[in-house]
């Protein structure tokens, strides 16, 4: 999940990864493993791994594969250890972006993350330098099937949200980050269908980028860090063009 909590970027998102679903497993499996190993396999018990096989269900992941991962985190036979870092730093321009990351090696981490930093045009900065940009939300976004604006306000608020907007084919709809699952939860048993839900980081400015140079290298660092198995999120203020959602 990349950006903002603008649906065009979701949508985007979620048309990419279509078409590349085992990378986009690797990323929600480690995530899984993870919430396994800290809260258990039961998701009853455990909302943090309730919410991500929400979030794989969503993604088109086979239940057979989430069972599979499950199984294998709660085994004592997998030893692997993901550590969570998070990087933060200026793409070109100074588009503020935060990695994060779910890795077996940070070494390995780090270097990779600097390296996109460096060759595109921006720099890897500490701890803090961008984060205080951002807030984070819970964002639910259902598709929108000609439903009463009346009714989802009353039913988003009766939930929970904080707001809700309309636009176009899909509703998005912000929570706190501690409420998102109960919403989502809630919203699916209203019968509305959940296209995406995830608690994201929401710039609270954004940077539009006019240089043409700066902006392939900002779409080519995005890449870049997307593509590399170890990174679980990227977020930025970049206010991307709709060529390049």
């Amino acid at each position: 999940m990349s950006g903002h909590s603008k649906w065009s970027t979701i949508k985007r998102k979620k048309e990419a990864t279509d078409g590349a679903r085992a990378k986009v497993f690797t990323k929600i499996g480690r995530e899984i493993m993870v919430a396994v190993k800290e809260g258990g396999p039961d998701p009853s018990s455990n909302s943090k791994l309730r919410d991500l096989i929400a979030k794989a269900k969503s993604n088109n992941v086979p239940n057979d594969n989430i069972d599979r991962v499950i199984k294998k985190a709660a085994g004592e036979s997998d030893k692997t250890n993901y550590e969570e870092n998070v990087y933060e730093g200026y793409g070109p321009s100074g588009v503020a972006v935060i990695v994060e990351c779910l890795t077996d090696n940070k070494n390995r981490t780090a270097a990779d993350v600097r390296h996109y930093f460096d060759k595109f045009g921006g720099n890897m900065g500490t701890s803090g330098c961008v984060s205080f940009m951002f807030t984070s939300k819970g964002v639910i976004v259902v598709e929108n099937t000609g439903l009463d604006e009346e009714k989802v306000m009353e039913d988003v608020f009766d939930l929970g949200a904080t707001d809700f907007n309309i636009e176009g084919d899909s509703v998005e709809i912000t929570t706190e980050p501690a409420d998102m699952g109960t919403v989502r939860d809630g919203l699916t048993e209203k019968g509305y269908k959940i296209l995406q839900a995830e608690v994201e980081k929401v710039p609270s400015t954004y940077t539009t980028l006019t240089d043409e140079d700066a902006i392939r290298k900002m779409g080519l660092l995005l890449e870049h860090l997307e593509d590399n198995d170890d990174v679980q999120n990227v977020w930025h203020n970049w206010d991307m063009p709709e060529e390049a959602e």
